[in-house]
Order: structure tokens, then sequence, then C-alpha cells
């Protein structure tokens, strides 16, 4: 469930012991960490990876096109075009084609058996600052960049790639550079931008979701997506039906999340949210190994109660199922748990705002007798969507607001014991 990185061109002392026996689950090599210099430098450097690992490990890289390209001109390799280029300069399907085509053959031929793109934001804003500057959206037109993204996705897996959609649920939009802040996304996001994932599940092209570090108040009022249960279980997994593998953005040098949360408590919200992979691109922390201390910490929250036993299981067995659907190895995966106990109530929905329709999601830790009612703004009831009694679990009703006026509502979750609302915004 951990991915890291290391600094130079030989593997480290701290990531050795962690291959070789703590069943460290990747190694990602970039150019920032100064890992890659040359073709024959990269193979070599593989090839020690996986000598020494106890399970066969992914070995990822970015490989995007453009100025996010770990594999480029400067370690033996070629310039390549941005997706921006691609998509909407030149507007040709059959150029992203031969880019991916040619980026593939090289990731293959040096090891790697992980990309990390490409790119499902849609170019929102132009000069998002780590998204619309660099060129890394094919397009401001949401079914333009499914569309790319399909063909990018078909030419890695030609060559046997695990692939990687991101930055989920749309980091085009944003202002700020998860780096140094946190974006915030809430007025200025849409549900068009999960077009891309819809249309690549819909084709069964989705073997991996990175979800950003990015705000979304009509998403989740307190966590950032990457922690987010609401999130990622509620949208990712609920919402539009994606039952593979979930990875986080880089946990270690983003300030979106270091500047709130420590190690163990980022990873302690990442994993409950959903998240089955927890990436980092340094092996250590206070001189200390990354994967030991996420082994340490994640072990007594599971003693302690407050991560699901069911949940590492159901990460563990996703993983192995993609790792061995791209033959990285072969071990048996166990089935996964098929129901996540969650363990504080919660009540969202989704889109918000929203004409006519919205869909809500709340959880429940326990069994119980439950009514979930819409009043308006004067604070009379105007509909029960359910009055009854409900498994512990995750849930979600519909509400077609149909001919009511545009304007705000609210949803109330009542139990026995707890009430909760949030505001419902209807556009009309």
């Amino acid at each position: 469930m951990i991915i890291v990185g290391f600094v130079g061109q030989t593997i480290t002392d701290t990531v050795l012991a962690d291959l070789s026996t703590l069943n460290l689950g990747g190694i990602i090599l970039s150019t920032g960490n100064g890992n890659l210099l040359s073709p024959s430098q990269i193979q070599q450097l593989i090839a020690r990876i996986r000598n020494v690992s106890q399970t066969p490990p992914f070995i990822a890289t970015d490989q995007e096109g453009g100025l996010v390209a770990r594999l480029n001109a400067s370690d033996g390799f070629a310039s390549t075009h941005t997706a921006f280029q691609l998509g909407t300069t030149y507007a040709s399907l059959d150029s992203t084609r031969a880019e991916a085509s040619l980026m593939a053959s090289w990731l293959r031929t040096c090891g790697f058996n992980l990309n990390f793109a490409p790119v499902a934001d849609v170019d929102v804003n132009p000069v998002s600052p780590a998204i619309g500057y660099y060129g890394r959206s094919f397009s401001s037109d949401p079914w333009t960049v499914a569309e790319h993204d399909s063909v990018f996705v078909g030419q890695f897996h030609d060559q046997n790639i695990v692939t990687t959609l991101k930055h989920f649920p749309g980091h085009g939009s944003a202002t700020t550079d998860s780096h140094y802040t946190l974006p915030d996304i809430t007025h200025t996001w849409t549900s068009a931008e999960l077009t891309p994932y819809r249309e690549l599940l819909k084709a069964n092209s989705v073997d991996m979701v990175m979800v950003g570090h990015l705000y979304n108040a009509f998403l989740d009022s307190v966590y950032p997506a990457s922690l987010s249960y609401l999130t990622v279980q509620g949208l990712l997994r609920d919402s539009l039906h994606y039952g593979g593998v979930v990875i986080t953005d880089d946990l270690y040098n983003m300030q979106a999340i270091t500047d709130h949360y420590g190690l163990g408590d980022a990873a302690e919200h990442a994993v409950n949210a959903g998240v089955d992979i927890l990436l980092y691109v340094c092996d250590t922390l206070n001189r200390a190994s990354i994967c030991r201390q996420l082994i340490d910490t994640l072990e007594s929250e599971v003693n302690a109660g407050q991560i699901a036993e069911s949940r590492i299981d159901e990460a563990y067995s996703r993983i192995l199922l993609l790792k061995n659907k791209y033959a990285i190895t072969g071990l048996s995966a166990p089935l996964a748990s098929t129901h996540t106990i969650p363990g504080s109530y919660s009540l969202a929905n989704f889109p918000n705002p929203f004409n006519p329709s919205t869909t809500i999601h709340f959880t429940l830790p326990v069994a119980e007798k439950m009514t979930l009612k819409i009043y308006d703004l004067l604070g009379r009831e105007i509909e029960t969507l359910f009055d009854g009694t409900l498994e512990a679990g995750t849930h979600e009703m519909h509400w077609n607001a149909g001919v009511r006026a545009g304007g705000v509502y609210f949803c109330r979750l009542q139990t026995a014991t707890m009430v909760t609302t949030i505001k419902l915004v209807l556009m009309k």
C-alpha cells in the first residue's frame, strides 16, 4: 500500500531494506530526485530494484509528455509535445497515439510497469499554475480530454504498462498549486470535469485513479479530496461505480497536506477515505524509513479500531489483482471485503448546486431507524426521502426537486441519537 521515491542513481540502504524485508509496494523514479541519467543506467537501476524485492513492486514514473516527462532529451531520449499541443493545437488523435506509443516503448524498454499519466484534468483555467500553465491538459472540452486520454491509455496498455488517471475530481480550474497551498475549487469546479473518468470507466480502461489534494466544500466541507471519504468512497466509488485501485498524489512534498496534517494523520484519513496506495516521493522522514513508520502507524490504528482491518484487506486485494492483471506478480489475492463499516455519521450531496436532481450520500456506523427529510428555507418539511431502518454502511438517496422554485433547501438526517443537516442549492 506504499510507494516511495529516493534520491540518487543507486538504491539507498533504506529502500533496500524496505524492498527486501517489508514488501514495499512500489518505487517512483524521477528527475527531481536525480534517479535518471541515461537509458542504460535506468535499466540497470530498475533491474537492481527488482532483484532485491521480496514482492515484485510497481516501478513508476510521470510520463505525460511535454514539460512533465521524466524520460526526455536530457536523459538520452527525446523531447515530446505537451497534452495541450496534441489535443488543442494539433487537435489530432493520431498525433497523441504516435507520441504515446513512443513514450510507452521507452518505459517498457527501461523496465517501468506503471505510468502516473494521463492527466484527465480539463483545461478550465488556462493559467492554472499546476495544469494549464504547463499545458498538461488536452483540452478545455471534457469530451476531447476523454478521447485523447483513451488513445493515450491504449498505447500504454499495448506495452503492458499500468496507467493512472489524475487528478480526481479535477485540478484544471484551480487557481493555486497544491505543492504550495491547498487549492480551493469550491466555486470553480463543475461536474463536467468528471466526464473523462465516466467515459474511460464505461470503456473499462481505468487501471488506477490518483486523487488530488483539492478542497471542494460542496463535496466535503472538512477534508481535501485525497483524504475525503465523501469524495473517494462517495463520489468515485459509489456514484461513478469505480472498484479499482486509488492512489494519493504525493503526500511528502505537497504543502496542501503537510501544512495541515502529520504523516500518520494523513495516512489514516486517506486509508479510511478508501485510498489503496499512499505515495511519497522520498524514503525517509526524520532520518527514519517512511515505510516502517507508516506500517507501525497503520497497524496501531487497526489495533485501536480507528481503521477497519477489512479496509486493509480490501486495498491489498485491489493492488494484487492489478499487479496480477499485468503479470507484475503472481501472488494470490484474498477476496476483498465487500462492505466496509464506516466509523462515523456523515451527510453530503452531489452535485451541489444542482438542477433539478441531486444524490444524497450518508453513512451510518450502526444499523438503526432513521429519517431523511427535505425542508425549505422557512423550516417547513416538504418531502420525506426515507423513514425506516437501514443497515450500517454507505447509502444514497436521490432527490428530484422537479418544479420546485430555485433557492436554498435543507436535508436533515435524524436518528435516535443524532441529527445532522446540510444545505442544498437548487439553481433554476
